[in-house]
């Protein structure tokens, strides 16, 4: 699930994506949030052991908390090893979260994560996004799209 790519500078870049969001989910606006780790998780992530499959967002106060982030445990850690489903802070500015906040009041709008990814400074970012759930003739409109997509693209290649 991570997807690596050489850049120009010749270093790997990590994108570990939740597709399932994008098909459960309307998304109405986009997040980039920093995220509070402990000890090694950050070397998990850079080693692409990571998954967004479950995980959602929620607040307890004015901060903003991210549920089921899985981020294994890193093998040659010899100490301040964390829990690999852990509540995980989540890093936004005082202007999005108040944002959010009145957002996610609204009936029908959730938080969800769409991409954990390592920035060019080599930072943690969780792209998070204000969603609305899809129906089921959303989501059947969805696959027939994505298979009208193949099928053109096939007849294209010959």
């Amino acid at each position: 699930m991570a997807n690596k790519k050489k850049g120009e500078t010749g270093k790997r870049h990590i994108s570990i994506k939740n597709r399932r969001a994008t098909f459960d989910y309307e998304v109405l606006e986009r997040y980039t949030a920093g995220i509070v780790l402990v000890g090694p998780e950050i070397k998990s992530i850079r080693a692409g052991k990571a998954g967004l499959a479950d995980s959602y967002c929620y607040f307890v106060g004015n901060e903003l908390w991210v549920k089921n982030l899985y981020i294994a445990e890193y093998a040659f850690a010899s100490f301040n090893r964390a829990p690999e489903r852990r509540e995980r802070k989540l890093l936004l500015n005082k202007r999005e979260l108040r944002k959010l906040h009145n957002a996610v009041k609204s009936p029908g709008t959730t938080i969800v994560p769409l991409e954990l990814y390592i920035n060019e400074r080599g930072l943690a970012k969780l792209v998070i996004a204000e969603a609305r759930g899809k129906k089921n003739y959303d989501k059947r409109q969805s696959i027939k799209e994505r298979e009208d997509k193949r099928s053109m693209a096939r007849a294209m290649r010959y």
